[in-house]
């Protein structure tokens, strides 16, 4: 029973190394079983192909690398690129971890469910709270100067290590997965620009397209505050209900975050090819990207906290323990954002006026540790290419991964399309992005991390700006 005394941030630490342990301990294989062909059968696999694969038939793989080459083998390059998704899922064999990981699929989901309710309320709530159109404007303009000015200070420190350590240089060039459907997916800044007005708001809501979410909440909430009296109170009354309602169920959810994130943590572990390996061939890669956060998450944000609104990073930080670490394993900053707002509120005490219009404005367009990977990322395939920027083209780097990191919430396989754009703008080949593909998920870790941290600082700074006296 101690265990579940102990502070929600200890049991959530206790939970996460735990999970590391199961997911070593049961590492993921593939096989072409029975039930793997049965799947593949309602899947309308055609006989033909199904044959092919039955020569694997009883063999086990014990990597993921080992069962794609398998297939490579056996299958056409044309049908392995239309099939090794569904034959990868049918394959999965892993029943140790598929016994947790329904956990860490139902926590997510109960995130998700209360994300778009959450940041509708929050919004309107804080719009018709803030009061007149003019200090709509002064919070916005602050709000949107800070997210430019980490994301650029985030940036500029991945552009700096990237070109200290050189990761690129010497990389193996076989070590590259297939990536395909990114320049489908592409959309230009302009289009991203277009597609924040919604043609349909339901339709916007039904695809969690967070950016229409938002431009519709800031737009409903701020004529809100110009009907008349009757109307304005009722409103105001009824969206700061909705949005007690909405945190006190995330407050009940809360209770479940170590078990959740035990759940999904440990299939991460446990579905990674050799973790040795992998780091002995991609650790100066990973270790520029985490060195470049480390600095903008312990050094730049506090200093610009301590700086800008002379609060105590580290009380912050000991407040925002309960959110980072579930930002860190869930890789979601949207669905941290019930946590955040929570924290923020109740430990560091900004206002739900601040909070409420800050944080849901961060968690969809301000990506600082996304911005830094993607600018280190398209740098390290140049160098493993053999490309030697020049420093216009390392600047179209840096305002490209700024541009992109708006639109990135909104975008299907976002970072990966983002890194395409970046690529794309400078001439590089969108093979690079097979050779990162393999730590790009643990990566997500930290940055999902970053990205939420910043967010937080944000709302202290922004709050502290306002004239109000809070506890850091």
């Amino acid at each position: 029973m101690k265990l579940f005394r102990l502070q929600l941030h200890w049991q959530i630490l206790i939970a996460l190394i735990l999970a590391i342990v199961y997911g070593l301990l049961f590492p993921t294989t593939y096989n072409i079983s029975p039930e793997a062909i049965q799947s593949l059968q309602k899947a309308q696999v055609s006989n033909e192909l199904l044959e092919q694969l039955n020569q694997h038939s009883g063999k086990e793989f014990t990597t993921l690398q080992e069962f794609q080459q398998a297939l490579k083998t056996s299958l056409s390059p044309q049908e392995y690129e239309a099939y090794q998704y569904t034959i990868r899922q049918a394959s999965y064999s892993n029943s140790q971890v598929n016994a947790v990981s329904w956990m860490g699929d139902l926590f997510l989901r109960s995130l998700k469910m209360l994300i778009i309710p959450l940041i509708l309320s929050s919004l309107i709530s804080g719009i018709t709270n803030i009061g007149t159109g003019k200090n709509l404007g002064r919070l916005g303009l602050k709000t949107m100067g800070y997210y430019l000015l980490t994301s650029v200070l985030a940036i500029g420190t991945g552009l700096l290590f990237v070109n200290l350590f050189k990761p690129g240089i010497g990389a193996d060039l076989n070590f590259q997965e297939k990536v395909a459907g990114l320049v489908e997916k592409q959309r230009s800044l302009r289009d991203i620009l277009i597609e924040i007005v919604p043609d349909n708001i339901f339709r916007a809501f039904n695809e969690s397209d967070m950016l229409s979410i938002i431009f519709f909440a800031v737009l409903f909430g701020f004529f809100v505050t110009k009907v008349d009296l009757v109307s304005r109170e009722v409103l105001k009354k009824a969206f700061n209900a909705i949005f007690d309602v909405m945190m006190k169920i995330t407050l009940f959810i809360i209770r479940f975050t170590p078990l959740g994130i035990f759940g999904i943590v440990a299939k991460v572990i446990a579905d990674q090819d050799d973790l040795a390996s992998l780091m002995s061939r991609m650790g100066i890669y990973m270790g520029t990207v985490i060195a470049a956060l480390s600095v903008h998450f312990f050094i730049t944000l506090p200093l610009l906290m301590k700086f800008l609104s002379k609060s105590n990073a580290w009380k912050h930080f000991r407040n925002m323990t309960t959110p980072l670490l579930t930002a860190f394993s869930t890789s979601s900053s949207g669905a941290t954002l019930p946590l955040t707002i929570e924290a923020v509120e109740s430990k560091s005490g900004v206002s739900n006026k601040i909070s409420s219009f800050t944080l849901p404005l961060g968690a969809t367009i301000n990506m600082d540790g996304t911005a830094l990977y993607e600018c280190v990322a398209a740098i390290f395939i140049a160098q493993a290419y053999g490309y030697d920027l020049t420093i216009v083209q390392q600047m179209i780097i840096v305002t490209t991964a700024l541009l992109a990191s708006i639109g990135a919430a909104a975008i299907p396989m976002a970072g990966l399309v983002m890194i395409s754009v970046i690529l794309t703008a400078i001439g590089l080949p969108l093979e690079g992005i097979g050779l990162i593909l393999a730590v790009d998920r643990i990566l997500d870790m930290f940055r999902t991390a970053t990205n939420v941290w910043s967010d937080s600082c944000g709302a202290v700074i922004i709050a502290k700006s306002e004239g109000e006296d809070l506890p850091v």
